[in-house]
């Protein structure tokens, strides 16, 4: 079984609102979040620098992912910047 490993950061995070008539004097709610990643890296890498981020930048040197987020138990969970392993095993 082939298996695949990333390590994405968060570059953005965004808040989704619902519509509300305009003058009814409602606050709109939250209804979700839209968050985006990418692969790890630094703008330059000498050759001497192996850390993890590094590791990963050479193997797989471009990713994105975007994830819509409709359970509110989530939100607020993530934040740019942070990292993450997401891995990639077949399903049935």
């Amino acid at each position: 079984m082939t298996t695949m490993r990333a390590k994405l950061q968060v570059g953005m995070v965004q808040e989704h609102f619902g519509w509300v008539e305009p003058g009814s004097g409602k606050t709109p709610e939250k209804s979700s979040e839209t968050l985006t990643m990418h692969a790890v890296s630094k703008a330059t890498y000498a050759d001497s620098e192996f850390d993890e981020d590094n590791t990963f930048a050479r193997m797989s040197p471009g990713a994105n992912l975007t994830i819509h987020i409709a359970n509110p138990a989530l939100w607020g969970k993530f934040k740019h910047g942070d990292k993450f392993y997401v891995d990639f095993t077949p399903a049935e």
